[in-house]
């Protein structure tokens, strides 16, 4: 049998056949960036601003969305560009039909976030013209074209990143500071760009290293300064611990400068790494005034690895952070397992009050077994024992002081200039009748209990000095 195929033509939507034969303004934004913050490109900006205002207003089928403009940022991603999302949310929003931009490569450098924001927008019935490439994101052949050029887009990215790079690292090699000085207590650039010191903010860097070498760890030092308000570079006064043990250890304070200790991983994503030896560092001695002087900032250095070592030696986990709480913390040492001895409350009931000691942390480490047998020490004992041997120190300086002199030529810097610090403080030093925390911090290393009944109080030179426990 003969197949007979009949038509059945459309049925004409006169509503939607008006609004073909009368097409209404299509919403159109405009989208401007230019990627430095030097004043040509800012002035391209403005342009770009005044250009689009202009082509939008004058074209009888548009009518005005808005203008979105980011200034001074990388097109490598979108992640910080303000006014990139904002144009997206008002897309999604309803509130535009249509987008123009210069080129993909204002638009994004990046060609995975460049496809997926034209995709999103394309899914929302919103067209992107891109006016160098010639490209409309509606038409069938505009997302070919659009991988392509967007994958160009992304290599000039990356061969800029790549040109950017090389030129840092000739800087480097030149000696040439690449620094941000506005995060940088202590300096300020002049008008040629090289590091000149700030004069008020020095006094506190070198207030830092002093505090250091006094005794005091970098939380100590950040309550001191927090609490005396003393600013910071951004002149606030809410001091961390690590904002001083970076300033401790950062050799631009010496005036040498150690170049590349961290680089860019991706060019995309902007990820930065410490440079742990993958691409070249160059070390600039003498490159600009310095706030410490040599000899102070490699005793500094020497004195962090003493506390490091000693924490190791002792079981102590952060030795920098002990001298928060009590003055002894940290510095009652077992002579028998050379572990840390810790602050202890005994509560008499009948008595009511409670009685505090310094007991081995080891004595008692597995629950119910006795583990190291030496003898505890009343708390209030430590305060006259570190008294006796203070006021010792300063009956015999005379003879001490014969001692130290020699010892100012020694090779080792930390022992220089902790000898000196000796010279000048006992040079005026008198005998005390109360305790004084920070004389404890500026002379004393530990106190060593010992279960025959004597502690020997050893200080930072050297000298040690045998008490009897009553």
């Amino acid at each position: 049998m003969e197949r007979n195929i009949t038509v059945i033509p459309a049925r004409v939507n006169m509503t939607n056949l008006a609004e073909k034969l009368e097409p209404q303004q299509k919403r159109m934004a405009a989208y401007c960036r230019v990627s430095t913050d030097q004043v040509e490109q800012l002035s391209s900006y403005e342009a770009q601003v005044n250009y689009y205002t202009n082509f939008i207003n004058g074209h009888p089928d548009y009518e005005m969305a808005g203008i979105y403009a980011d200034e001074g940022i990388s097109g490598t991603n979108t992640k910080k560009r303000g006014e990139f999302l904002k144009m997206i949310e008002d897309c999604k929003k309803g509130k535009i039909d249509m987008i123009i931009t210069k080129s993909i490569s204002r638009f994004a450098r990046n060609t995975l976030d460049c496809l997926n924001y034209v995709r999103q927008l394309k899914e929302l019935g919103i067209g992107i013209l891109f006016e160098k490439e010639n490209i409309n994101t509606l038409d069938s052949k505009g997302e070919v074209l659009l991988s392509i050029l967007s994958s160009l887009a992304q290599d000039e990215s990356r061969s800029i990143s790549e040109n950017s790079t090389w030129g840092i690292r000739r800087r480097f090699e030149q000696g040439k500071l690449h620094i941000n000085h506005t995060k940088f207590l202590g300096y300020d650039k002049n008008e040629d760009g090289e590091l000149v010191i700030n004069q008020s903010q020095a006094k506190v860097v070198q207030r830092i290293y002093q505090e250091y070498l006094n005794g005091h760890g970098p939380q100590r030092i950040a309550n001191i300064l927090k609490k005396e308000k003393v600013p910071k570079w951004n002149g606030s006064y809410n001091w961390h611990y690590s904002n001083i043990k970076r300033i401790l250890a950062n050799e631009k304070y010496k005036g040498d400068a150690l170049l590349q200790k961290t680089y860019t991983v991706d060019f995309l994503s902007k990820k930065r790494a410490v440079n742990d030896g993958d691409v070249p560092q160059y070390y600039v001695e003498n490159s600009h005034p310095a706030i410490i002087d040599k000899e102070t900032w490699e005793a500094v250095q020497l004195e962090m690895e003493r506390r490091r070592e000693y924490g190791y030696q002792h079981g102590i986990d952060k030795v920098d952070h002990t001298n928060n709480k009590n003055p002894f913390s940290g510095r009652v040492i077992c002579g028998n397992c050379g572990k840390a001895y810790w602050r202890k409350g005994w509560y008499n009931y009948k008595e009511e009050n409670m009685r505090y000691v310094w007991q081995c942390k080891e004595k008692y480490k597995v629950k119910g077994v006795i583990g190291c047998t030496n003898k505890h020490v009343d708390d209030g004992m430590l305060y006259e024992i570190f008294i006796n041997a203070y006021n010792s120190m300063v009956l015999n300086k005379d003879e001490l002081m014969k001692k130290w002199i020699t010892m100012t030529e020694d090779e080792n810097e930390w022992n220089r200039v902790t000898v000196k610090r000796f010279i000048d403080h006992f040079k005026e030093a008198n005998e005390i009748n109360v305790f004084s925390s920070n004389l404890f911090y500026k002379t004393v290393e530990k106190l060593t209990v010992f279960e025959s009944g004597k502690i020997v109080v050893s200080f930072l030179e050297g000298t040690e000095i045998e008490c009897e426990i009553e």
